[in-house]
């Protein structure tokens, strides 16, 4: 089988590259992260400008083509530059689920001003007893002649700070654990009866705890078919579970070059540290794990990509995230470990990128869970 990557893929490649080296240093990161939006306003414009906020979408939506694979390539190259831009929350969750349960006038008014830069998404999806599963939905949406009353909490909200819209995953019938009653609704952030708790994660990306008080929207505003969105809603978190692993590939790759280049120049008793066999086992141990992780994950974006059912396409992504949350572990600690104190500081970026593989590991799902779905499935 022929892994290589299209013409078209190997152009996508290059230009995150080249982006990432000739505009987003690590001090420019840093400013970003630290600065009110912790994202940059006019990269995101850049992005729509170079077509990358259309990777996600199907041309028949007006998107490069919605592949799987394409989406790798880029979120690998996101990874391996601690690009913190809302990419995943913003197109592939909630561009995601308006592309698939929007009706046409809804995805003619949205897509069209994600794919240019113009509109910020969030998706609030996790409840505080949720723990990865998405059936667990206890905020309610009420019907009320031709409107919908929403009540509760959401979870880190990822972009919920910024977001233009909030879709919300709410239950329209049925109790909390029941797959079927799950509608999800577009709501002005805006709307009296919403509160947001903002806070910043510890890899620097900002997310939100959200409450809903007699929060009312139309019904106009739902997408799909009322209390049939949770199968939607998996398919495009087993999307973002792929790409947000995809970017762990990247930033594990970062992580070991960093770590071999650090050896070649680190001096200890008179000689440098990659002349120490120990450490040579240990960074060996580190590519293997890395070129594993990047094996497993582009299998998984294969399946996404094939004929297969929606069950066979969650096992491999289950498989992936479970093997990469193994991979962070070991090449994490071992870079932080290599480098000593120095990793631990805020000026060097090789704990920044350990602090975003962290939380990557626990989002959508962390390998425990994902071994015992693929186990199960």
């Amino acid at each position: 089988m022929d892994f290589s990557y299209s013409d078209e893929q190997r152009m996508l490649q290059e230009s995150v590259q080249k982006f990432i080296q000739k505009k987003y240093d690590f001090d420019t990161r840093t400013a970003i992260v630290q600065s009110e939006r912790g994202y940059s306003e006019e990269y995101w414009k850049l992005f729509a400008e170079l077509g990358w906020l259309t990777i996600p979408f199907k041309e028949v939506d007006g998107g490069f083509g919605g592949s799987a694979i394409d989406l790798m390539v880029m979120m690998e190259e996101f990874g391996a530059g601690m690009v913190v831009d809302p990419f995943i929350a913003t197109t592939v969750i909630a561009g995601g689920l308006i592309a698939e349960l929007g009706s046409e006038a809804q995805k003619e008014d949205l897509l069209g001003k994600i794919m240019q830069g113009d509109l910020q998404l969030a998706c609030a999806f996790s409840e505080a007893n949720s723990r990865f599963n998405l059936s667990c939905v206890s905020v309610e949406a009420k019907k009320e002649g031709e409107n919908y009353v929403l009540n509760g909490e959401k979870i880190a909200v990822l972009n919920g700070s910024n977001a233009d819209k909030i879709l919300l995953v709410a239950r329209t019938s049925g109790s909390m654990l029941d797959s079927d009653g799950i509608s999800i609704f577009i709501v002005d952030p805006d709307s009296d009866g919403i509160k947001k708790n903002i806070f910043t994660n510890v890899d620097g990306q900002k997310a939100s705890n959200i409450t809903f008080e007699s929060v009312t929207v139309s019904a106009d505003q739902l997408l799909g078919v009322e209390g049939g969105a949770l199968a939607a809603l998996k398919r495009v978190i087993d999307i973002a579970t792929l790409a947000i692993s995809a970017e762990a590939v990247g930033a594990m790759n970062s992580l070991l070059n960093k770590t071999v280049e650090y050896t070649k120049i680190r001096k200890q008793f008179g000689t440098t540290l990659s002349t120490f066999q120990a450490l040579q086992h240990r960074m060996a141990d580190m590519f293997i794990e890395c070129q594993l992780a990047k094996s497993i994950v582009i299998m998984a974006a294969l399946a996404l990509d094939g004929d297969g059912s929606d069950a066979e396409k969650a096992k491999a992504v289950s498989a992936a995230k479970s093997r990469v949350g193994k991979a962070i572990r070991l090449v994490g600690q071992e870079s932080i470990q290599i480098h000593g104190g120095i990793a631990m500081t805020d000026e060097l970026d090789v704990g920044h990128l350990f602090k975003r593989i962290t939380v990557v590991e626990s989002s959508f799902g962390n390998s425990d869970f994902h071994t015992m779905r693929f186990a199960n499935s």
